[in-house]
Protein backbone atom coordinates (compact mmCIF):
# COMPACT_ATOMS: atom_id res chain seq x y z
CA UNK A 1 0.00 0.00 0.00
CA UNK A 2 2.69 2.46 0.79
CA UNK A 3 4.28 2.03 -2.29
CA UNK A 4 2.42 4.29 -4.23
CA UNK A 5 4.60 6.61 -2.68
CA UNK A 6 8.29 5.11 -2.82
CA UNK A 7 10.45 6.46 -5.46
CA UNK A 8 12.75 4.10 -7.66
CA UNK A 9 15.65 6.11 -6.24
CA UNK A 10 16.51 8.44 -3.91
CA UNK A 11 19.83 11.07 -4.44
CA UNK A 12 20.22 14.34 -2.35
CA UNK A 13 20.80 16.73 -5.42
CA UNK A 14 19.82 16.82 -9.21
CA UNK A 15 23.46 17.15 -9.31
CA UNK A 16 24.63 14.12 -8.31
CA UNK A 17 22.87 11.76 -10.80
CA UNK A 18 24.29 10.15 -13.41
CA UNK A 19 22.15 11.14 -16.70
CA UNK A 20 24.46 8.70 -19.35
CA UNK A 21 23.16 5.82 -16.98
CA UNK A 22 19.85 6.81 -17.23
CA UNK A 23 20.07 6.94 -21.11
CA UNK A 24 21.77 3.60 -21.24
CA UNK A 25 19.11 1.45 -19.30
CA UNK A 26 16.59 3.26 -22.19
CA UNK A 27 15.42 6.16 -20.61
CA UNK A 28 15.03 9.15 -23.08
CA UNK A 29 13.06 12.14 -21.55
CA UNK A 30 13.75 13.86 -17.80
CA UNK A 31 10.52 15.55 -16.61
CA UNK A 32 11.57 17.88 -14.03
CA UNK A 33 9.85 19.67 -11.20
CA UNK A 34 11.50 23.06 -10.68
CA UNK A 35 10.71 24.23 -7.13
CA UNK A 36 13.03 22.99 -4.65
CA UNK A 37 14.42 20.66 -6.91
CA UNK A 38 16.38 22.31 -9.52
CA UNK A 39 16.27 25.78 -7.07
CA UNK A 40 15.04 27.10 -4.24
CA UNK A 41 11.34 27.86 -4.21
CA UNK A 42 10.51 30.73 -6.53
CA UNK A 43 14.66 31.43 -7.73
CA UNK A 44 15.62 31.90 -11.73
CA UNK A 45 17.63 29.09 -12.68
CA UNK A 46 21.50 29.03 -12.29
CA UNK A 47 24.17 29.11 -14.44
CA UNK A 48 24.85 25.21 -12.34
CA UNK A 49 21.03 24.30 -13.67
CA UNK A 50 21.37 25.93 -16.83
CA UNK A 51 24.56 24.16 -17.68
CA UNK A 52 22.82 21.05 -16.25
CA UNK A 53 20.25 21.15 -19.34
CA UNK A 54 22.73 21.66 -21.79
CA UNK A 55 24.25 18.70 -20.53
CA UNK A 56 21.11 16.23 -20.64
CA UNK A 57 20.72 16.91 -24.15
CA UNK A 58 24.25 16.74 -25.48
CA UNK A 59 23.37 13.20 -24.48
CA UNK A 60 20.39 12.87 -26.21
CA UNK A 61 17.64 13.07 -23.31
CA UNK A 62 14.77 15.09 -23.77
CA UNK A 63 13.40 17.55 -21.27
CA UNK A 64 10.46 19.01 -19.95
CA UNK A 65 9.30 20.88 -16.67
CA UNK A 66 6.45 19.55 -15.42
CA UNK A 67 5.25 22.00 -12.64
CA UNK A 68 2.07 23.21 -10.76
CA UNK A 69 3.40 26.77 -11.01
CA UNK A 70 1.93 29.21 -13.03
CA UNK A 71 3.17 30.00 -16.77
CA UNK A 72 5.01 33.28 -16.06
CA UNK A 73 7.27 31.63 -13.35
CA UNK A 74 7.96 29.11 -15.65
CA UNK A 75 8.80 31.33 -18.21
CA UNK A 76 10.81 33.39 -16.04
CA UNK A 77 12.90 30.24 -14.69
CA UNK A 78 13.85 28.56 -18.28
CA UNK A 79 14.95 32.16 -19.78
CA UNK A 80 18.09 30.35 -20.96
CA UNK A 81 16.84 26.91 -20.99
CA UNK A 82 15.81 25.28 -24.20
CA UNK A 83 13.39 22.77 -22.96
CA UNK A 84 9.35 22.06 -23.01
CA UNK A 85 7.49 22.78 -20.13
CA UNK A 86 3.56 21.88 -18.40
CA UNK A 87 2.65 24.32 -15.99
CA UNK A 88 -0.47 24.28 -14.19
CA UNK A 89 0.03 20.55 -13.94
CA UNK A 90 -2.03 19.52 -11.31
CA UNK A 91 0.42 17.36 -10.16
CA UNK A 92 -0.33 14.29 -8.91
CA UNK A 93 -2.89 13.92 -11.00
CA UNK A 94 -1.83 11.35 -13.64
CA UNK A 95 -3.43 13.16 -16.89
CA UNK A 96 -0.28 15.64 -16.17
CA UNK A 97 2.61 13.07 -16.76
CA UNK A 98 0.86 11.41 -19.65
CA UNK A 99 0.44 14.71 -21.45
CA UNK A 100 4.05 15.27 -20.82
CA UNK A 101 4.94 12.16 -22.29
CA UNK A 102 3.05 12.64 -25.27
CA UNK A 103 4.45 16.27 -25.86
CA UNK A 104 8.27 14.61 -26.17
CA UNK A 105 6.65 11.72 -27.93
CA UNK A 106 8.20 8.74 -25.97
CA UNK A 107 6.13 6.42 -23.92
CA UNK A 108 5.64 6.72 -19.96
CA UNK A 109 8.27 3.88 -19.71
CA UNK A 110 10.88 6.31 -21.70
CA UNK A 111 10.77 9.20 -19.29
CA UNK A 112 12.02 9.46 -15.34
CA UNK A 113 10.23 11.92 -13.27
CA UNK A 114 12.48 14.47 -10.89
CA UNK A 115 10.99 16.04 -8.14
CA UNK A 116 11.29 16.81 -4.46
CA UNK A 117 8.20 16.24 -2.74
CA UNK A 118 6.67 12.14 -2.15
CA UNK A 119 3.14 13.20 -2.60
CA UNK A 120 3.11 15.13 -5.69
CA UNK A 121 6.08 13.99 -7.80
CA UNK A 122 6.57 10.88 -6.87
CA UNK A 123 2.64 9.79 -6.62
CA UNK A 124 1.98 11.35 -10.02
CA UNK A 125 4.77 9.75 -11.40
CA UNK A 126 4.03 6.27 -9.41
CA UNK A 127 0.19 6.51 -10.48
CA UNK A 128 1.11 6.93 -14.38
CA UNK A 129 3.38 4.49 -14.62
CA UNK A 130 6.59 6.36 -14.57
CA UNK A 131 9.82 6.12 -13.04
CA UNK A 132 10.76 8.57 -10.43
CA UNK A 133 13.91 9.92 -8.71
CA UNK A 134 13.24 11.52 -5.30
CA UNK A 135 15.40 14.40 -4.61
CA UNK A 136 16.41 16.17 -1.05
CA UNK A 137 14.49 19.41 -1.33
CA UNK A 138 16.25 22.49 -1.53
CA UNK A 139 16.41 24.51 1.41
CA UNK A 140 18.25 28.07 2.85
CA UNK A 141 21.36 27.95 4.57
CA UNK A 142 20.00 28.34 8.54
CA UNK A 143 16.69 28.11 8.00
CA UNK A 144 15.74 24.71 9.95
CA UNK A 145 11.89 25.02 9.60
CA UNK A 146 9.96 22.99 7.47
CA UNK A 147 6.31 22.07 7.07
CA UNK A 148 4.14 19.20 8.71
CA UNK A 149 4.36 17.28 4.88
CA UNK A 150 7.93 17.32 4.68
CA UNK A 151 7.80 15.25 8.38
CA UNK A 152 5.73 12.97 6.62
CA UNK A 153 8.32 12.89 3.58
CA UNK A 154 10.99 11.85 6.13
CA UNK A 155 9.07 9.17 7.64
CA UNK A 156 7.88 7.92 4.11
CA UNK A 157 11.74 7.85 3.08
CA UNK A 158 12.71 6.01 6.05
CA UNK A 159 10.47 3.55 5.25
CA UNK A 160 11.47 3.34 1.54
CA UNK A 161 14.52 2.83 2.34
CA UNK A 162 13.61 -0.41 4.55
CA UNK A 163 11.35 -1.76 1.75
CA UNK A 164 11.86 -3.88 -1.25
CA UNK A 165 11.03 -1.21 -3.51
CA UNK A 166 14.35 0.85 -2.97
CA UNK A 167 17.05 1.40 -5.37
CA UNK A 168 15.38 0.09 -8.30
CA UNK A 169 17.55 1.45 -10.83
CA UNK A 170 20.43 0.10 -9.70
CA UNK A 171 23.51 2.40 -9.10
CA UNK A 172 22.35 6.28 -10.56
CA UNK A 173 24.36 8.11 -8.46
CA UNK A 174 27.61 9.42 -9.81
Amino acid sequence: MLEKYYPYEYARSVLEIDYVKLYTLGYRAVLFDIDNTLVHHGDDATPEIEELFRYIHSIGLKTLLLSNNDEERVQRFIRNIDTPYLCDADKPNPEAYRKAAEMLGISRKEAVVIGDQIFTDILGANRCGMPSILVHYITIPGVTKIGKKRYLEKAMLFLYEKSRYSHRFGTILK
